[in-house]
């Protein structure tokens, strides 16, 4: 491998202070060196500047300028032309592009020159948008903000719920329970959220109360529905709440439980729940006076539950309550009910 021996001194550079020189100097004047030296030892200029890595065109202008003015004539300068045309245009043609801006702020150049044309100036595309760029630059028109489109949100990929099969067959207790959620108010600035979850054949209701709606409390929710009902549940049937999401899912899958969403806007269909609602404000909230307190509140509210389920006839089920009737129509489901109150 040929060695290359580096001059130090290179057109007076060693006499010259490198103080004040940028990094770009010192590695143009390096290159140069380099090249130089290669140069002559033989080799090729145009080889030569092939192993620096720099055109043989730059290195002849840097070492031109090195000559003329030292460390000065390396560092970078702007190729900007010291002399530039400046516009010429006139104050018609410029408060015309203007004033049409202003009146119509998404119509682009081509349109801006027809209407100026139409109004006796003669102009071109290309000047109309020159005039425009300028007048955004100085802040004279505004920049249109356009605002973003809609886009329909993405369907939420739900891997366990599904829509109720129309041959799903509910025959006994257990087979569908509807779930919802009421917004409570007990007083000025307290906010709760009552989970509902009946069963559409016994009417048999479970009530819990939490502070929030999410996944998590209707997790909770489902494990209360399991433990207080007198029958194994099979099937559960909810809107598409995000409460019913995620961890709800999840435990649904994991204790076996299908899960039946309902089709958007669709309140009729979870119509059970719906109306237990109405007699849970009516013959609860409305008559005893709500507790501050959460744990108070479930604690009246699991009374009123059994009440319910025991003690109220019920006109849908003939005047029965919904223990008497899973006990007189579905007699094979009471002897899981022994945990019951």
């Amino acid at each position: 491998m040929r060695q290359i021996y580096l001059q130090s001194r290179f057109y007076h550079l060693a006499k010259m202070p490198i103080i004040h020189a940028s990094e770009e100097a010192k590695q143009r004047e390096r290159a140069l060196t380099i090249w130089e030296t290669l140069c002559q030892q033989g080799m090729n200029r145009e080889e030569a500047s092939k192993v620096v890595g720099v055109s043989r065109a730059s290195l002849y202008r840097w070492r031109h300028g090195l000559q003329l003015e030292g460390w000065k004539g390396l560092e970078k300068r702007s190729r900007r032309p010291k002399r530039v045309r400046k516009p010429c245009w006139s104050y018609e043609l410029i408060e015309g592009v203007r004033s049409l801006r202003m009146l119509y702020p998404c119509w682009g150049k081509e349109k801006i020159k027809v209407l100026l044309e139409a109004d006796g100036l003669k102009t071109s595309v290309s000047t109309v948008g020159r005039i425009l760029t300028d007048l955004k630059s100085r802040h004279q028109i505004p920049s249109v903000q356009y605002r973003k489109r809609w886009k329909p949100k993405k369907r939420v990929q739900r891997p366990y719920a599904i829509r109720k099969p129309k041959d799903y067959e509910v025959e006994q207790p257990g087979d569908v329970i509807q779930v919802d959620t009421l917004d409570l108010h007990p007083f000025p600035g307290v906010h709760f959220k009552h989970f509902t979850g009946r069963d559409v054949i016994s009417r048999w209701d479970v009530l819990e109360v939490f502070p929030k709606a999410s996944s998590r409390q209707a997790k909770e929710f489902l494990s209360c529905l399991i433990e207080r009902t007198p029958f194994p549940v099979k099937a559960v049937q909810v809107d598409g709440g995000s409460e019913f999401m995620a961890e709800f899912e999840q435990a649904c899958a994991e204790y076996g439980i299908r899960l039946f969403v309902l089709p958007p806007r669709s309140p009729k269909l979870n119509g059970r729940v719906e109306r237990a609602h109405r007699t849970h404000l009516d013959e609860f909230y409305a008559v005893f006076a709500p507790e501050g307190d959460l744990e108070s509140l479930n604690k009246n509210l699991r009374s009123w539950e059994w009440v319910y389920n025991n003690i109220r006839p019920h006109r849908a089920l003939d005047n029965l309550t919904p223990k008497q009737y899973i006990e007189r129509n579905h007699p094979d489901l009471t002897s899981a009910s022994s945990h019951m109150y």
